[in-house]
């Protein structure tokens, strides 16, 4: 176990853009491919649901086979343990991202098949690079607050992709002669830009933590069940499921909410540019507020907030678009505090099953949490093709006053009501203060051999060092 490692900007900066690379193929699919299954490759939104959370189900199993695969490495490459996958994945997520955006001329249920086979092919890439890319901030530094930057870090980038994608996709998908061609040439632009993103990724970081303990036969079942045992692990399950999905709700539905509630659907731009500005204070103040009262008063207080906000927005200001943009600001400035230490807090709870097994499984507990964050994305992708569906609605039509209700609903009420019980869950559940962690790391680096320093990461850009 190796000591702390204080990182320095630019090694955060290059972990960032891993999520930025992620983010550009992912945010395409998240806000976009609901909207063209249903608009352009003419397949029922029921469908279209149901192809969410059947591959998002897929996902998570695959997730943690990745996870296993990656554990159950009996030599470590040059290269690192988890960066290889980043390098040699990124070009395949980019295909697959590609292919989900294609139009074939299919029958209704040939093409309801392609839909089903492509994007279940983009989520097993997308596994193989995002589960080693996940579980590298936890071989980056043991330090809490480096380990909330790394979080913050991918957060600010993912953000920054969510407003790359959804201020520009549509003006680009319209500015070409059909949405067929638009969606097509769009995505082959944002995929080419995320592959060189994750790249530059895989070249500016350095794992510095190097479990050279053998793997020994049943060690991958140890760990497997470890997660089981793992308290922290669980209470972080729920809460992801409930808090995240909630996110992932909002996103999947408020194209239908800004077409049809609003009347507007280019407003989809405006929300991106300001939801990543929200994301700012996340940013520059999580770090100093981990240090000064946890991340867990931070995740809660951030989840907190969104509820209130969204719960304003439903019953007073959600249907006037001026009053909406300022409540939604404010929803996603305290969203981007919650998701900024989301990805920390699974960096303890790797700590945590180590003290707890004496197996260090980053992999497997990574592709675990990824588990749970796929099966809340997974039933975020169905709700709105179910809830659409149920309502009567019908694509580029007028839609009738229950459809508009029940997307107004999607929108806000349910993901305040799933997000105020995973306050209640984790408030009272997750008991892994940084006080905790902190002790369980001293422990663990009393009981391995501290190693040698690793040499220092791959210099990007300027060389000012400063804490994100």
């Amino acid at each position: 176990m190796a000591t702390k490692s204080s990182l320095t900007f630019r090694e955060k900066a290059a972990y960032g853009l891993g999520d930025l690379g992620n983010g550009l193929m992912f945010q395409m699919a998240q806000l976009f491919l609901l909207k063209f299954y249903t608009d352009v490759l003419q397949i029922p939104a029921y469908w279209g649901g149901l192809i969410f959370l059947i591959a998002k189900f897929f996902d998570a199993f695959v997730d943690t086979g990745i996870g296993a695969i990656v554990d159950a490495q009996t030599k470590i490459s040059p290269k690192g343990k988890f960066r290889p996958f980043i390098l040699y994945g990124s070009v395949f997520l980019g295909l697959a991202t590609i292919a989900c955006f294609i139009t074939p001329n299919f029958g209704e249920t040939g093409r309801i098949i392609y839909a089903f086979v492509s994007y279940n092919i983009m989520g097993v890439c997308y596994s193989v690079v995002n589960i080693p890319y996940g579980s590298l901030a936890s071989v980056m530094s043991t330090d809490s607050g480096d380990r909330t930057a790394l979080a913050a870090s991918r957060n600010l980038t993912g953000q920054l992709a969510a407003l790359l994608t959804g201020a520009a996709v549509i003006p680009m998908v319209y500015f070409f002669s059909t949405p067929k061609t638009g969606y097509l040439l769009t995505v082959v632009i944002f995929a080419t830009a995320g592959v060189i993103s994750q790249l530059l990724c895989y070249k500016g970081t350095k794992e510095r933590i190097v479990n050279h303990t053998p793997r020994q036969k049943g060690d991958g079942l140890k760990s497997l069940k470890g997660l089981v045992h793992n308290k922290p692990f669980l209470i972080l399950s729920v809460f992801t499921i409930l808090s995240i999905g909630a996110m992932f709700l909002k996103i999947g539905i408020q194209l239908y909410y800004f077409q049809y509630v609003l009347g507007q659907e280019g407003l989809v731009s405006l929300v991106s540019v300001l939801s990543a500005v929200a994301i700012i204070p996340a940013v520059v103040l999580a770090t100093p507020l981990v240090r000064r009262i946890g991340k867990k008063n931070v995740a809660l207080i951030g989840t907190f907030g969104f509820v209130i906000a969204e719960t304003v927005n439903y019953f007073f200001t959600g249907h006037a678009v001026t009053s909406y943009l300022v409540v939604n600001t404010i929803s996603y400035m305290f969203l981007g505090f919650s998701n900024t230490v989301a990805f920390a807090f699974v960096n303890d709870v790797i700590d945590y099953g180590e003290a707890q097994t004496g197996i260090r499984s980053e992999g497997i507990i990574y592709s675990g949490y990824s588990f749970v964050r796929k099966i809340s994305q997974g039933i975020a992708g169905f709700v709105p093709g179910f809830a659409l569906s149920m309502t009567g609605y019908v694509a580029n039509r007028t839609q009738s006053s229950a459809t508009l209700a029940g997307i107004s609903a999607v929108y806000f009420l349910i993901p305040a009501v799933a997000s105020i019980i995973a306050v209640v869950i984790f408030y009272f559940g997750y008991d892994l203060t940084d006080k905790k962690h902190d002790a369980i790391v001293a422990s663990l680096a009393q009981q391995t051999p501290a190693e040698e320093p690793a040499p220092a990461a791959p210099v990007l850009g300027n060389p000012v060092e400063e804490s994100l």
